[in-house]
């Protein structure tokens, strides 16, 4: 958990470093009273990289910005509740939704996918848009206050949780995994190498999917199982927008794979649980790394 606590107070002195240079900050940035940023939406200085038309971020409360498309995911939402709408009721048109809430149709569809990807909104081809079932043991807590993948702090505590579960459903794995689970998550592993070696992106993807929820499923614990299957469904929302936390780390992650499988073969569940801190907080320091060069360029 250190090393997850560190890398955050890292990320937020760059930040304010950046800030004082570029005179967009004035005064002390405490860490008591941090100005959290969001990505696409965060100042930039003169001479970086504007966001896209479609990630046209608004101002809320002093020194916040937020992407426009996260901006009228919550009001999709907040529409849902107004209207007091049900799983399976459908939703009016991303035409209709563009003209209600007064933006472009592409932002109603940036918005859409995030809110697809949260397990939210169903989007049916030749159908339309319709209202999920998105109230799981995660997603109850949305109403308050949905994941807002261009959000790092929302990134690190995503990360903290992923912590907790996954080592411990390594640990449960290294002392319940039965032979045929085993092979599934070696099977997973080598899914892994294929589609690093041959730049298969949906392979890697896939066996990553299978890798992970096959350790949780071999810890047989149902609660296990689903609260990975959730988390890992909400880090998905980040690579909906383009924030792929696997960038140089596609290569190290297939060895880190490797070695939590291996401990959990040989019935090793605290280097199991080691091996995957190590794994996770490589992945989180990608994403950090991502971000950063998504806001100072």
């Amino acid at each position: 958990m250190s090393s997850i606590n560190n890398g955050r107070l890292a990320y937020h002195a760059t930040i304010a470093a950046d800030q004082s240079r570029s005179q967009l900050c004035r005064g002390r940035v405490t860490r008591e009273n941090r100005i959290r940023k969001n990505v696409d939406g965060a100042p930039l200085a003169s001479g970086r990289r504007e966001a896209p038309a479609s990630h046209t971020a608004e101002r809320g409360t002093p020194g916040v910005y937020r992407p426009r498309y996260e901006v009228v995911a919550g009001q999709i939402l907040d529409l849902i509740s107004e209207l007091a709408m049900r799983p399976g009721d459908r939703l009016p048109t991303e035409k209709d939704l563009a003209v209600r809430l007064g933006t472009s149709r592409t932002v109603v569809r940036d918005a859409v996918k995030i809110l697809s990807a949260s397990g939210r909104v169903s989007a049916q081809k030749g159908r339309g848009l319709y209202v999920a079932d998105g109230e799981s043991m995660i997603g109850a807590a949305r109403r308050g206050g949905f994941f807002e993948p261009t959000n790092l702090d929302h990134i690190f505590m995503l990360f903290e949780f992923r912590r907790v579960q996954e080592m411990q459903a390594s640990r449960l794995a290294a002392r319940r995994a039965s032979p045929s689970e085993l092979r599934e998550i070696e099977g997973a592993v080598q899914a892994c190498r294929r589609g690093h070696v041959n730049g298969d992106n949906p392979e890697f993807n896939k066996g990553d999917d299978a890798f992970h929820l096959g350790i949780a499923a071999a810890s047989h614990n149902v609660f296990l199982v689903s609260a990975v299957r959730e988390a890992r469904a909400l880090q998905r929302q980040a690579s909906v927008i383009g924030l792929h936390g696997l960038g140089g780390h596609a290569a190290a992650a297939v060895e880190e794979h490797e070695a939590i499988y291996h401990a959990i073969r040989d019935g090793e569940p605290e280097a199991a649980a080691e091996a995957t801190s190590v794994h996770l907080d490589n992945t989180l320091e990608d994403y950090r790394r991502e971000i950063q060069r998504r806001v100072f360029g």
